[in-house]
């Protein structure tokens, strides 16, 4: 078969995980599945073709709970895929596509597979290994090629818990290349590329505090302040309203050294009433008590005064950060 992106000969198979599964067989489609767990079995073999997978084994991923002895689910979907595919273990059709009952388990074999999910890994353990080895173009090369490749998180929508496994490791390999390729545009200073690469680490993880740092250093260093303030809002925001926690020290210290004012508005007791929703003492309730007349400084009465004095706290006014919080959101969008 010829592929539509460059016309050459190319794999009569091609799956796609990362993002919407797709899967083309001889440069059709396949989109009617002949029982529901067909699709499922087909994805898991695939990913670990070339391996005798027990019955055991198939139903604690793919049917958490059943009873693998009965062993129906597991000969439906194999009957099921073997139609869809043409891939009966003795005649296999021209894609190649090959399902074989072995040793009380199934074994998938392809030939002239090009898998979205192989080819990731791929550019981003030879980009780490490049990195590693002081060889910046080719580690450059490969590691944004990588990124090009990781069109969402792997099998979006599924929730089986091989699934989420697959999925969080493929996660931190994505950051783990944009981390690499993010240090390389620091030291180049461009910072064209710099916040684009920014922009898809908190595509795929929005908590990321190194990334707000890192966009905070570089508007720091072009003067822009109100940006430095703007990303810091926006990460302060979502660290409260969704892990319930304030930013980590580096982030406060970065800020303050930028702008040591905006750091004195978030400092460590402005940070705890951000996670409460409990507003700051004014000023005002942080000065001691008047002294009455004739009573000495320091004295039990003084202290006892001030402290059983009644805290008054302002209302604080939000629409500011509000604004702001929504303006970062549109730079990230």
């Amino acid at each position: 078969m010829t592929t539509a992106a460059d016309g050459t000969a190319g794999p009569a198979v091609r799956v796609r995980f990362l993002g919407d599964f797709e899967l083309t067989v001889n440069g059709a489609p396949v989109q009617r599945w002949r029982a529901g767990k067909a699709r499922g079995l087909f994805q898991y073999l695939v990913v670990h073709r070339g391996q005798m997978l027990t019955r055991d084994r198939l139903y604690a991923s793919l049917w958490p709970g059943a009873d693998a002895a009965a062993g129906s689910s597991l000969k439906v979907a194999a009957h099921a895929l073997r139609r869809v595919l043409d891939a009966h273990p003795d005649r296999p059709g021209d894609s190649g596509i090959r399902l074989v009952y072995r040793d009380f388990g199934y074994v998938l074999h392809i030939t002239g597979l090009w898998s979205d999910l192989d080819r990731f890994q791929e550019l981003v353990h030879t980009g780490l290994r490049a990195a590693a080895a002081g060889d910046t173009p080719l580690a450059r090369t490969r590691l944004r090629a990588a990124i090009g490749l990781y069109g969402g998180e792997f099998l979006r929508g599924e929730s089986a818990d091989w699934v989420v496994e697959q999925r969080e490791y493929l996660r931190a390999l994505a950051l783990r290349a944009l981390g690499v390729l993010r240090a390389d545009a620091e030291a180049r200073e461009d910072f064209v590329e710099l916040i684009e690469i920014c922009k898809r680490t908190l595509e795929i993880d929005r908590h990321h505090e190194e990334t707000y740092r890192a966009l905070m250093a570089a508007h720091g260093r072009r003067g822009e302040l109100a940006c430095v303030r703007r990303w810091y809002e926006l990460c302060a925001r979502r660290m409260r309203d969704e892990l319930a926690v304030a930013p980590g020290h580096e982030t406060q210290r970065l800020l303050g050294t930028l702008i040591p004012a905006a750091a004195r508005a978030f400092a460590p007791s402005a940070a705890v009433s951000a996670v409460t929703g409990a507003p700051p003492a004014t000023v005002r309730a942080l000065r001691p008590a008047a002294r009455r007349a004739g009573t000495p400084a320091w004295s039990p009465d003084a202290r006892t005064t001030a402290a059983a004095r009644p805290v008054r706290r302002a209302r604080p006014d939000n629409r500011a950060a509000a604004a702001l919080a929504r303006a970062a959101d549109q730079a990230t969008a």
